[in-house]
């Protein structure tokens, strides 16, 4: 819980963009190391991304999340929300990396969402008062403007930006949550990942991963 005799914070809806360069168990992925003054996760490796605001429910979008991957998420949130989890992942990627989904339209992003897959979501735990219920989402960076070239920048929120190979990115200092969406993704270059949605939360203090199963397409 977030204090004695308090009950735990609400988890608010945020997302990730997981991007990929490369194929196979060779490919590379995003990542940036937060800063120490940040309050949730200092000094860790993550992927870019950040909190659903409430913007990103309305915000036009260039192409519309792939049929599959809406399927998967409206079983859990309305539709306005599903596709707002996409804004967010997008958006939070331009301003953090300069990686652009999309097309911008003088200073404001206009989301492609049509490249990204679902691909697993996450819940902190409740003795933190930092709480997220994160979706975590995938995409080639070949469909990002310059693709795999393009320049790294962003707002500087992420240090040390780069892309590693997914099993380099284990080594490096991530969290738990982390972890689980590395492994996750290298299921998925090797083939081996099982029709369902993971999800990473805790239990009696202890983290635990369940499936969502789906039903046959």
């Amino acid at each position: 819980m977030s204090g004695q005799g308090m009950r735990p914070v609400r988890p608010r809806d945020a997302a990730s963009l997981v991007i990929l360069r490369g194929e196979g168990e060779d490919a590379e992925v995003l990542m940036g190391r937060r800063a120490s003054r940040h309050r949730f996760m200092p000094h860790m490796y993550v992927f870019p991304g950040g909190r659903l605001d409430r913007e990103d429910r309305m915000a036009e979008v260039l192409r519309d999340l792939p049929p599959k991957p809406k399927s998967r998420l409206t079983r859990q949130v309305g539709e306005d929300v599903a596709r707002g989890l996409a804004v967010a992942a997008v958006r939070e990627t331009w301003e953090e990396t300069g990686f652009i989904f999309g097309e911008l339209e003088g200073d404001r992003l206009k989301p492609d969402l049509s490249p990204l897959d679902y691909m697993a979501r996450a819940i902190t735990p409740p003795p933190s008062p930092i709480r997220f219920h994160a979706r975590f989402f995938v995409a080639d960076a070949a469909h990002a403007h310059g693709g795999p070239g393009t320049p790294l920048g962003g707002s500087g929120e992420l240090l040390d930006l780069a892309f590693r190979p997914v099993r380099e990115a284990l080594t490096m200092p991530i969290a738990d949550v982390t972890e689980f969406v590395l492994e996750e993704l290298l299921r998925r270059l090797r083939g081996t990942s099982i029709e369902a949605i993971p999800i990473f939360s805790y239990q009696n203090n202890a983290p635990i991963i369940r499936y969502q199963h789906l039903d046959p397409e």
